[in-house]
């Protein structure tokens, strides 16, 4: 418990320098200091792989699968790899969001850091309790795989260029329980309106933001889940990847249409993943080719973004396009 508790530690600290320190000041996120953090954040992931083999190695944090220090290592960076890529489909919901509710660029960032402490929250909340279950019903790796290839299905043929989050059951429901206000005043989430306390657009994109991340976490913990049931290298893979998703989202917000086909990435992973928990009983997968797979399907989906020049996007979603910060 002790190794959980430096985790966390450390994890806080970086929230606080990030909002207290670097980010204590509300200001524009332009794509080079996004581009920065992106690279700083990738690399703690990445230094962190280091510290995943000391402590298997040394025996300092329980082991209930019984893998041994490399095995961890790769687990690990294939199970922050998934996160990564899958928080990409979640960059355009974000995007979405953000325009629906007309949130300043400048405010952005203190909207997303909000989000992602809550998302951390529940993400250990569902990592604790997918965890739970696959060590204590071994068949609900099936349903879970089953539910990914769902998933992966549903995003093939979803269009989320119709998505209106002014039109979710989680606004109206937001609606219901606090007088809302359409004013803002500086980056402050309630404000008095005609004497009253109303949530201003600021909160009302707080909490539509992390409903959502919840609905996407029931996609993503279950792929990690299928890549390891020890629930540090469950936990660490997944908050790191969350923790870089901010800068992620400033970074490549802007060039979502230029990556069009990175949505099919996303699909041949989840179907991966699927497959992999389904068969897990009968075909055992090395590491290293979940982990190519992974790497092989986002630079396909990067590739083709980048050179096939068909099939141009409807003036429609390309003025929405234009509209994102």
């Amino acid at each position: 418990m002790l190794v959980w508790g430096f985790f966390i530690a450390f994890i806080l600290i970086c929230l606080a320098l990030d909002l207290g320190v670097f980010n204590k000041h509300d200001h524009v996120i332009r794509t080079k200091e996004a581009g920065i953090w992106t690279a700083v954040w990738f690399s703690i992931a990445m230094a962190f792989s280091g510290v995943i083999y000391w402590l298997f190695n040394d025996g300092l944090v329980e082991n209930p699968t019984g893998i041994n220090p490399d095995t961890a290592v790769l687990k690990y960076i294939t199970g922050y790899l998934i996160e990564l890529s899958l928080s990409i489909d979640n960059v355009f919901v974000i995007a979405v969001i953000f325009s629906s509710f007309k949130i300043p660029p400048k405010y952005q960032h203190r909207v997303l850091f909000w989000g992602i402490l809550g998302a951390i929250i529940f993400r250990a909340l569902m990592i604790v309790f997918g965890v739970a279950l696959i060590n204590k019903f071994e068949w609900i790796i099936y349903v879970f795989g089953a539910f990914l290839l769902f998933t992966a299905y549903r995003m093939l043929k979803s269009d989320d260029s119709d998505y209106d989050p002014q039109e979710s059951t989680v606004y109206k429901a937001v609606k219901k329980l606090f007088p809302v206000t359409p004013r803002m005043e500086g980056h402050d989430f309630f404000i008095l309106d005609q004497g009253k306390k109303a949530a201003t657009p600021l909160f009302l994109a707080l909490i539509v933001i992390e409903l959502t991340d919840i609905l996407f976490a029931l996609d993503s913990i279950p792929a990690i889940l299928a890549i390891t049931a020890d629930p540090f290298l469950v936990f660490t893979s997944n908050i790191l990847a969350i923790l870089g998703l901010r800068s992620m989202y400033f970074l490549i917000s802007r060039m979502l249409q230029k990556f069009k086909y990175i949505h099919y990435s996303l699909v041949v992973i989840l179907a991966f993943v699927g497959l992999k928990m389904i068969f897990s009983h009968m075909i055992e997968i090395p590491e290293w080719l979940s982990l190519s797979v992974i790497v092989l399907s986002l630079a396909g989906g990067i590739l083709a973004s980048i050179y096939i020049k068909g099939g141009q996007e409807p003036e429609a979603e390309t003025g929405k396009a234009e509209e994102l910060p």
